[in-house]
């Protein structure tokens, strides 16, 4: 947790804001604003002097319930006070009593209470925070949002409030527009925080690409190397609940990617690469984000992985948060064209598996890409034997858990044809049939066999005799 301090009496001057329509319990004011001078409260070390009296001067602490025990005059209640007002405060005591005519009395803080703020609403960690102050520095608004895990990307930076409660009981709401501090290093719009403030991070009503990096960049938001829990469905090869970080890779289709902590932040086609890669039917132009806000309510929107490969926007390659859903739909229509591009995708498989039996030189599973036509997949596996014949069966598993069969002639001059080179998918099995020659030439030689294993025995005896 980090510390701070002040070292001046009060904060710094008035700054010019628009100030909204008030009421009786609360005011609003926007943007940049006037900082506050400093108010005492419990805790607070402070020195006291007067004029030429060491003897009433000295070092006190505020108490409890807001009261200095001075020398003579007892209880003073100072909280809420600023330092000037105190030091009228404690003269008045010392006048209206008769104790001294016209004190000259200066009061300067030694030590600052730690700061205890409130931080609800879209933040990582939502709770109440204590801040010690140190060294001349007043905590801010950015500080208590990085000790409270940083902003979540559904977080509304152009509405952040700061709630103040003020002496007379009427609570304050200062509107910080957080957006304009990122876009202009206005350290204005960074404001300073005071004990008692609490902090409410509304959610955005609509999610921007375009921001969300900006977002994700800045000091007060999400640390990069935390891992974020997640689920990916749909069009991918292994869905379910993934934890992920920032990077990940998948080798073969349907193998979950390893994950490596480097200090980036989780997207979607990371999510996707840890869900073992996208399958060829997936719709990459529509992945739909669904995210669960801290009000309850969802917040979704879509991605076009397309315009990510052709034009590189990576916009839509949206930073994940904790909680997110990734729905990746099915496609209706698929261009052969646009097949090929998607499948060398990083967050395509670089492998599917592809079981090759019959009448193959290597028989057995190949790896190969993404949307390799199956005369690929043949030569793979050495090609075919001199036994084998031309019309091959291709065998697919359907995602409904039906079986299909398919009889392709081949022919390894054709390009990808979804009837005469079709486009495999990872378990595809091909069936390569023995050539009626060779059905025929193993029907004779079963047929024959027990004629040759006979003569094979019946010259056993003939062989021994020539021995002689």
């Amino acid at each position: 947790m980090g510390t701070f301090g002040v070292s001046c009496l009060c904060l710094s001057p008035a700054i010019a804001s628009a100030t909204l329509p008030t009421d009786s319990l609360q005011r609003e004011t926007t943007s940049s604003r006037a900082e506050d001078p400093y108010t005492l409260g419990a805790g607070d070390q402070i020195r006291i002097d007067i004029f030429k009296l060491t003897q009433y001067s000295g070092e006190n602490t505020v108490l409890v319930d807001g009261t200095l025990n001075l020398p003579v005059v007892g209880s003073v209640y100072i909280r809420g006070m600023t330092l000037e007002q105190a030091a009228s405060a404690i003269a008045a005591q010392y006048s209206q009593r008769r104790i001294l005519r016209s004190p000259i009395v200066t009061v300067s803080l030694v030590a600052p209470r730690p700061v205890k703020i409130g931080v609800s609403g879209e933040v990582n960690h939502p709770g109440s925070y204590t801040l010690e102050r140190q060294s001349g520095q007043v905590p801010t608004l950015t500080q208590i949002l990085e000790e409270a895990g940083g902003i979540r990307q559904s977080a509304d930076l152009r509405r952040v409030q700061l709630r103040r409660l003020q002496p007379s009981g009427a609570e304050e709401v200062i509107v910080v527009d957080l957006w304009q501090f990122l876009q202009t290093g206005d350290a204005r719009y960074n404001v300073t925080l005071r004990d008692g403030d609490a902090i409410v991070v509304p959610t955005a009503k609509d999610m921007s690409l375009a921001e969300s990096s900006q977002v994700a960049a800045a000091s007060f938001a999400a640390d990069a190397d935390q891992s974020i829990n997640i689920a990916v469905v749909g069009e991918v090869f292994r869905p379910g609940p993934y934890t992920v970080t920032g990077t990940a890779r998948t080798a073969e289709a349907g193998v979950p990617g390893g994950t490596t902590m480097l200090g980036t932040a989780p997207t979607v086609t990371r999510a996707i690469q840890v869900a073992g890669g996208i399958t060829p039917t997936a719709d990459v132009r529509k992945v739909q984000i669904q995210r669960r806000t801290r009000t309850g309510l969802e917040q979704n929107f879509t991605v076009d992985l397309w315009q990510l490969l052709r034009a590189g926007d990576l916009n839509q390659d949206a930073i994940l948060q904790d909680g997110d859903t990734v729905l990746v739909p099915t496609v209706t229509n698929l261009d052969p064209e646009e097949a090929a591009q998607i499948a060398a995708a990083s967050f395509s498989p670089d492998t599917i598996r592809i079981n090759v039996v019959g009448e193959v030189v290597q028989p057995g599973v190949v790896e190969v890409p993404p949307n390799t036509p199956l005369n690929q997949a043949l030569l793979a596996a050495g090609g075919f034997n001199n036994r084998a014949e031309q019309t091959v069966l291709l065998v697919r598993l359907n995602p409904n858990g039906s079986v299909s069969q398919q009889q392709v002639d081949v022919d390894f001059t054709q390009g990808i044809d979804s009837d005469a080179n079709p486009a495999l998918r990872n378990n595809d099995v091909i069936v390569v049939k023995r050539s009626g020659i060779a059905a025929i030439s193993d029907a004779l030689g079963t047929a024959t066999d027990p004629l040759t294993r006979f003569f094979t025995l019946f010259s056993i005896p003939l062989n021994f005799f020539r021995l002689f």
